[in-house]
C-alpha cells in the first residue's frame, strides 16, 4: 500500500460528503473495494486511481502523497443522482480540456 493513500482517499470522500457505497456506484465497483482502499488493504489500479482523481477533483500526485497541494475547490454532489453527477463531471472536464488547449 502507498503510504498516506488510504487517508487521502477517505478525506477526499468525506469532503464531498459521499458514502463508500456512493463512490462505489459512481466508479462501478463494489463498496467493499472502496472500503479496502481506505483501509489500506488494497491498492487501486491506475485506471481506478485516475477515476478517483477525477471524482475528487484532485491530482493523482495529491492522492499518492507526491504533493501536499490540496484541491482548491470541491463540489458537493452528494444530493445528485448518478447521472447528474456524471453530467457535472462531464461539464467540469470539458472546461478543463478547453482551458488546457
Amino acid at each position: 500500500m502507498i503510504m498516506g493513500l488510504p487517508e487521502r482517499l477517505k478525506d477526499m470522500r468525506a469532503k464531498l460528503r459521499l458514502s463508500q457505497r456512493e463512490v462505489a456506484k459512481i466508479l462501478e465497483v463494489s463498496p467493499s473495494v472502496i472500503s479496502a482502499y481506505e483501509a489500506g488493504e488494497r491498492t487501486p489500479s491506475v485506471e481506478i486511481l485516475l477515476r478517483l482523481s477525477n471524482l475528487y477533483q484532485c491530482s493523482t500526485d495529491y492522492l499518492l502523497g507526491r504533493t501536499d497541494e490540496k484541491p482548491a475547490t470541491v463540489v458537493d454532489v452528494s444530493e445528485l443522482t448518478d447521472s447528474q453527477t456524471q453530467a457535472v463531471m462531464a461539464v467540469v472536464n470539458a472546461f478543463k480540456n478547453t482551458a488546457c488547449n
